[in-house]
């Protein structure tokens, strides 16, 4: 009796299911060490305040449950750890409260708060001083499985800044309220574009070819910098009519705008010819390309510099379709960040 040949599909089925459990096994593992970290907060807040009649009770406290918890459960119990879950419950303990009534009908206040993220993602999330900052990232670090190096790679990067330059007053709340979400194409422009990870300085000569081919190698990377729902398409795709052949730098499609997104490489400042091209491939690819159930394309000119002017009078004036981004590649200093931040919002 010979062997029968394993099923491929089946052989993926099991292996998937072994890889859910472990990523379940790890989440939850991760939920219950901060959680349990928060309530060690909770108490020594609670011992403090009862022995507040003592300036120096805190630091006693602490040092004492160090030792104590360090002969017992080994490294991960310093003073300075034991800082941090104070401060931590201090920051998160004003999550949601639960009205709870005992037998005896006495009514208390519990609090029920959800963390869905590493201790090593919340020790980074309570330097933002900011709340609304704090939560946008919050949100996108769950929403989007961000390690904590790409956690710290955002912030670096001034995401929320970004985006918060980009948006009208009253739509800058929704951030902090549910993260990035996609409703229209200008929901996913930035600007600038930090392309760090490329490895190129700031102001190092190259050509667009190796500009395009940075990127392509470090795919990953500008997928996850060009945001939500972004999937790669192809590169110099070619497009032809009148016995004349062009060529679009990079394609990509939005799964959540559904949509193609064109983008053009320009290592030079933007000009009205550059913004015109653009515009020919949208409407190359709105008329042959797409389906009929698919939204407009979006085109996006990423350049070195560009002047608001050429865009402004280049572009009609409700534009929902070509958009011109400066790109940058270093993470941006704090000088720049303060003008960042500064500047006014022209939205």
């Amino acid at each position: 009796m010979t062997d029968k040949p394993l099923n491929t599909t089946f052989y993926i089925q099991i292996v998937e299911l072994l890889q859910s459990a472990r990523q379940q096994i790890v989440r939850s593992v991760n939920q219950t060490m901060v959680l349990t970290y928060f309530e060690i907060g909770r108490k020594l807040i609670e011992e403090e305040q009862q022995g507040k009649e003592r300036a120096d009770y805190g630091k006693q406290l602490l040092k004492g449950l160090s030792q104590i918890l360090t002969k017992e459960f080994g490294k991960g119990f310093s003073v300075r750890n034991l800082e941090r879950m104070r401060a931590f419950y201090l920051l998160y303990g004003k999550s949601t409260t639960l009205l709870s009534k005992s037998n005896d009908g006495e009514i208390s206040e519990t609090f029920s708060p959800v963390f869905n993220l590493s201790w090593s993602h919340y020790l980074k999330l309570m330097r933002i001083d900011d709340e609304n900052e704090r939560k946008f990232y919050e949100i996108e670090s769950y929403k989007n499985n961000w390690s904590v190096r790409e956690l710290r790679r955002q912030f670096d990067s001034a995401l929320y800044t970004r985006l918060v330059l980009s948006r009208d007053k009253d739509k800058i709340k929704e951030l902090s309220e549910n993260g990035l979400v996609l409703e229209k194409p200008k929901d996913a422009i930035k600007d600038p574009y930090i392309l760090e990870f490329i490895g190129l300085p700031e102001h190092a000569k190259y050509s667009e070819n190796q500009l395009e081919q940075k990127l392509i190698d470090k795919l990953e990377h500008f997928l996850l910098e060009l945001g939500n729902g972004f999937t790669f398409v192809g590169r110099q795709k070619r497009i032809s009519f009148d016995e004349k052949h062009f060529r679009i730098d990079l394609v990509f499609y939005n799964r959540i705008l559904r949509c193609f997104v064109l983008i053009d490489l320009k290592i030079g400042e933007l000009t009205h010819e550059d913004l015109g091209q653009m515009q020919m491939y949208v409407n190359y690819y709105d008329r042959e390309i797409k389906l009929d159930d698919e939204n407009n394309t979006v085109g996006i000119v990423l350049c070195r510099d560009k002047s608001n002017s050429v865009v402004e009078y280049t572009l009609p004036k409700n534009n929902e379709q070509i958009f011109a981004s400066k790109y940058q590649t270093v993470l941006p200093s704090k000088e720049e960040l303060k003008l960042l931040i500064n500047q006014p919002n022209t939205n």
